[in-house]
């Protein structure tokens, strides 16, 4: 990292934003005892005590792998990851990559990266896919970016479904206030029952944007093309935030329409970690290519006739544009995207069906057995993927507090979210499953009723 010093009337004027007067009033909210160079500090520990230390601190944590059967989800799922994908991770010039400038020294990572976007193309059905983002929220609100870009600022209004992850719906949100722009339908208010059809209603002509969840965030699968053409009809662009399991055994965005396809690449190959780091994809097509922001691998060929990888198109991105870029959330996550990579290329298409199939499957066996208990039904008739809303007899948080009693992480309470659904719980279903731990998560919940 380089380091580049600021004028006195640089840093005054920065000390002035934030409301102090001088560089030692910034630390003035940490006790004396605590600040450099006198620290409060317990004595020194050896390698071995610190190591026994760390790893008896690490020993309360419970996770899903050792200590409880989760049925978690809503946006971040427990997936299995093959072994080789944290091996092909761990090899040194992958760890400690950055950003490949110098395309004659960067092959590997850039080939890499390319085979990412490249299969992230074919799955949602778009021409194009960057290099990645943060997270599923960064992407989704980078879409709004491109939309902004696209029309030069002339349209200020995006329709959000109110069934797109809230978390996603507030990072949009965030970016939204900066630049001004009206968020609409996000309404967590809104008729539960509402078709993706309703939401064509608020559709105009400063609309540049909409943005809808597939499946959505209660895991209902809709066909979202009527929708798309609604869109299309007032001149706005379509964007899909799509779980990527979810897109190997049903009907790509592409087909339904899509102008820009984004989500979170978490199930494929990565961890839950505690929340990250994650892997936001976007894709999109080759139309909007100029406003995308993120890197850009390209393939070509170099001056020996031999197949090559550079990133293209740069002119646009803010090293070189600076503030007339279109985003200057530019990182790549290198690591995380070659994860992804690894993961889809080790499973393979019939693989990768395998795991779609088992998660359909088996979450739609949950959901048999549990609406078979008193008190307990589906909340939606819609169709779902791997993920539904349980109506359960007691709020939401007790139910989900006994389950954890007895070593299950219950699913998602969406009364945080949405008022009216505060005895129902979102619960997730993958390949890690066993019909076994189904079997004990219902007799759990007819133990409690």
């Amino acid at each position: 990292m380089t380091y580049i010093p600021i004028s006195p009337a640089e840093r005054e004027a920065m000390l002035e934003t934030v409301g102090v007067k001088s560089l030692d009033a910034l630390f003035e909210a940490i006790p004396a005892a605590h600040r450099f160079p006198k620290l409060n500090l317990p004595p020194a520990l050896s390698e071995m005590e610190a190591a026994a230390h760390l790893a008896d601190l690490a020993s309360t944590n419970e996770n899903a792998r050792e200590h409880l059967i989760s049925f978690l989800g809503a946006g971040a799922y427990h997936h299995y990851t093959p072994a080789v994908v944290d091996h092909i991770l761990r090899r040194g010039e992958f760890y400690t990559a950055y950003t490949p400038y110098q395309p004659e020294i960067s092959q590997g990572t850039l080939q890499a990266i390319f085979e990412y976007q490249s299969l992230m193309s074919a799955l949602t059905g778009m021409d194009v896919s960057n290099a990645s983002h943060y997270d599923g929220a960064t992407a989704a609100a980078e879409a709004m970016n491109l939309a902004y870009a696209q029309f030069r600022g002339k349209r200020k209004k995006v329709v959000l479904s109110p069934f797109l992850n809230p978390q996603y719906r507030e990072v949009i949100g965030t970016y939204a206030q900066a630049a001004g722009i009206e968020l609409v339908g996000a309404d967590a208010q809104t008729d539960l029952e509402a078709t993706p059809e309703s939401f064509a209603e608020l559709i105009d002509e400063d609309t540049m944007l909409v943005v809808v969840q597939y499946p959505d965030f209660f895991g209902r699968i809709y066909d979202y093309q009527k929708l798309a053409e609604a869109a299309r009809a007032k001149g706005a662009l379509f964007c899909i935030v799509a779980n990527p399991t979810a897109l190997i055994t049903l009907k790509t965005p592409a087909d339904m329409g899509a102008d820009i396809v984004v989500g979170e690449a978490q199930p494929f190959g990565i961890p839950l970690w505690f929340g990250g780091p994650y892997l936001g994809f976007f894709t999109t097509k080759k139309a909007y290519i100029h406003k995308m922001a993120g890197r850009l691998v390209g393939e070509t060929v170099d001056s020996r006739g031999q197949r090559s990888y550079v990133l293209t198109l740069t002119a646009r991105e803010q090293h070189i544009k600076r503030e007339r870029a279109t985003s200057n959330i530019c990182t790549n996550q290198g690591l995380l995207a070659l994860a992804a990579a690894v993961y889809v290329s080790t499973l393979g298409k019939s693989g990768l069906q395998k795991v779609a199939d088992l998660c359909y499957q088996k979450a739609h066996y949950a959901a048999s057995e549990l609406s078979k208990l008193d008190g307990f039904s589906l909340r939606f008739d819609a169709p779902f993927f791997h993920e539904f809303a349980l109506t359960c007899p007691k709020p939401a948080e007790e139910v989900n507090q006994y389950l954890l009693d007895h070593g299950i992480l219950g699913g998602y309470a969406l009364g945080k979210d949405y008022p009216a659904l505060k005895n129902d719980l979102l619960v997730a279903v993958t390949e890690m499953n066993s019909r076994e731990e189904i079997d004990a998560l219902v007799e759990t919940l007819k133990e409690m009723n």
